[in-house]
């Protein structure tokens, strides 16, 4: 069972949880990611924009959780992201993988992220109380995305 979803609504992590738990009696491992909006600028952060390609987003989003299964026993993933405008403490996107053992959760779950992080086609614009600038890829998203290539 894979769910995902781009929406600008909010989510609630005990619910997608719930729903993965019930959906499978052999699951042993519920690992989940949330991220969330946080202030790094130099100046106050006062919102983020989140723009996406409808269908493209979702393809990409698919793939990678393909990608994930071909290399870990899953028996479920969840991708929730958000889009729109966010401000400081607001949920951004929300991975949960199950499986039958925790090493396979927890891999598949940071795997899915570093790739998300990189790949998937999301645009992030920062709005402080000086400026608004488009955000870039870090050089450390892609270091963390190619540790899994080995």
């Amino acid at each position: 069972m894979d769910k995902i979803v781009i929406q600008t609504k909010d989510f609630d992590l005990t619910t997608e949880v719930e729903l993965i738990k019930s959906a499978h009696s052999s699951t042993g491992a519920v690992v989940s990611f949330i991220g969330t909006v946080r202030d790094l600028a130099s100046e106050s952060l006062m919102s983020l924009k989140i723009e996406h390609y409808p269908g493209m987003t979702e393809k990409s989003l698919t793939s990678i959780a393909q990608t994930a299964r071909e290399k870990w026993e899953l028996e479920s993933i969840t991708i929730i992201h958000r889009v729109g405008t966010l401000t400081i403490g607001d949920q951004i996107v929300l991975v949960i993988t199950s499986s039958k053992h925790r090493q396979e959760a927890f891999d598949s779950c940071n795997y899915i992220m570093d790739y998300l992080k990189t790949d998937a086609p999301f645009w992030k614009k920062e709005a402080s109380d000086k400026e608004e600038k488009w955000v870039i890829n870090r050089s450390s998203d892609e270091k963390q995305k190619n540790r899994w290539r080995s």
